[in-house]
């Protein structure tokens, strides 16, 4: 099987790569530095250096998967931003930071790899519960939370776009200990990739477009 991981230098998608790396799979995996492709490479993937809020970067990401045919992708890649709560409004960098990276990247990265996709591709975006407005009952950073329920809607359109050819989904990954998620969060992140990764074996062309909880239930938008 071939598996492409967008955004995967640390945290969850270096898990990502490391648990398809152990499970056998051929991996080609993207990232912004010298050091996180280091990373990748150690791991055996076919490292590519990217940065989905580069535009000229993602449009040269076409090229450098040209000819490939991935069973799996999953598009990792972004930025917490401020934890302010509503009503306080974000600055102009950072809105286009946080923007940029969780919604435009997706936005830029879909049409680059729809063209690699193998017949009955799993193509998956992680976003996070934060972005869910029927389950929210808080608001600490809003930003982030505006910007996930936004790219849900980008991968319902790819969806959408894709049927027939792919499932298109989106993940709420858990409240996972890295970088971003802290060392209280509930889980750790091969926890949180093992169960990601059944739920990407199981799902079907019926669910695509749906929103899953990293084990398999499924959120309300």
């Amino acid at each position: 099987m071939k598996v492409l991981i967008v955004g995967a230098s640390r945290g969850l998608g270096l898990e990502f790569v490391r648990q398809y790396r152990a499970a056998g799979e051929r991996v080609t995996a993207t990232a912004r530095d010298d050091a996180g492709l280091s990373r990748l490479a150690a791991l055996g993937a076919k490292p590519l250096r990217l940065d989905v809020a580069d535009a000229a970067g993602a449009a040269g990401l076409a090229w450098q998967i040209d000819g490939e045919q991935f069973d799996v992708v999953v598009i990792n890649a972004g930025v917490f931003g401020p934890r302010a709560p509503a009503l306080q409004t974000p600055s102009q960098d950072d809105f286009d930071l946080v923007m940029r990276t969780n919604v435009l990247g997706p936005m830029r990265i879909l049409p680059q790899v729809a063209e690699a996709l193998a017949p009955g591709a799993r193509l998956a975006i992680v976003s996070s519960r934060m972005g869910s407005i029927g389950l929210r009952t808080g608001t600490s950073g809003w930003l982030y939370r505006a910007s996930k329920a936004a790219v849900n809607s980008v991968m319902k359109d790819a969806a959408l776009a894709l049927a027939g050819k792919a499932t298109v989904v989106s993940f709420h990954p858990g409240w996972v200990r890295t970088d971003m998620g802290g060392a209280e969060a509930d889980i750790d992140a091969p926890t949180s990739i093992a169960g990601m990764r059944t739920v990407l074996a199981s799902v079907k062309p019926a669910d695509s477009g749906s929103f899953f909880n990293y084990d398999g239930q499924r959120l309300a938008w």
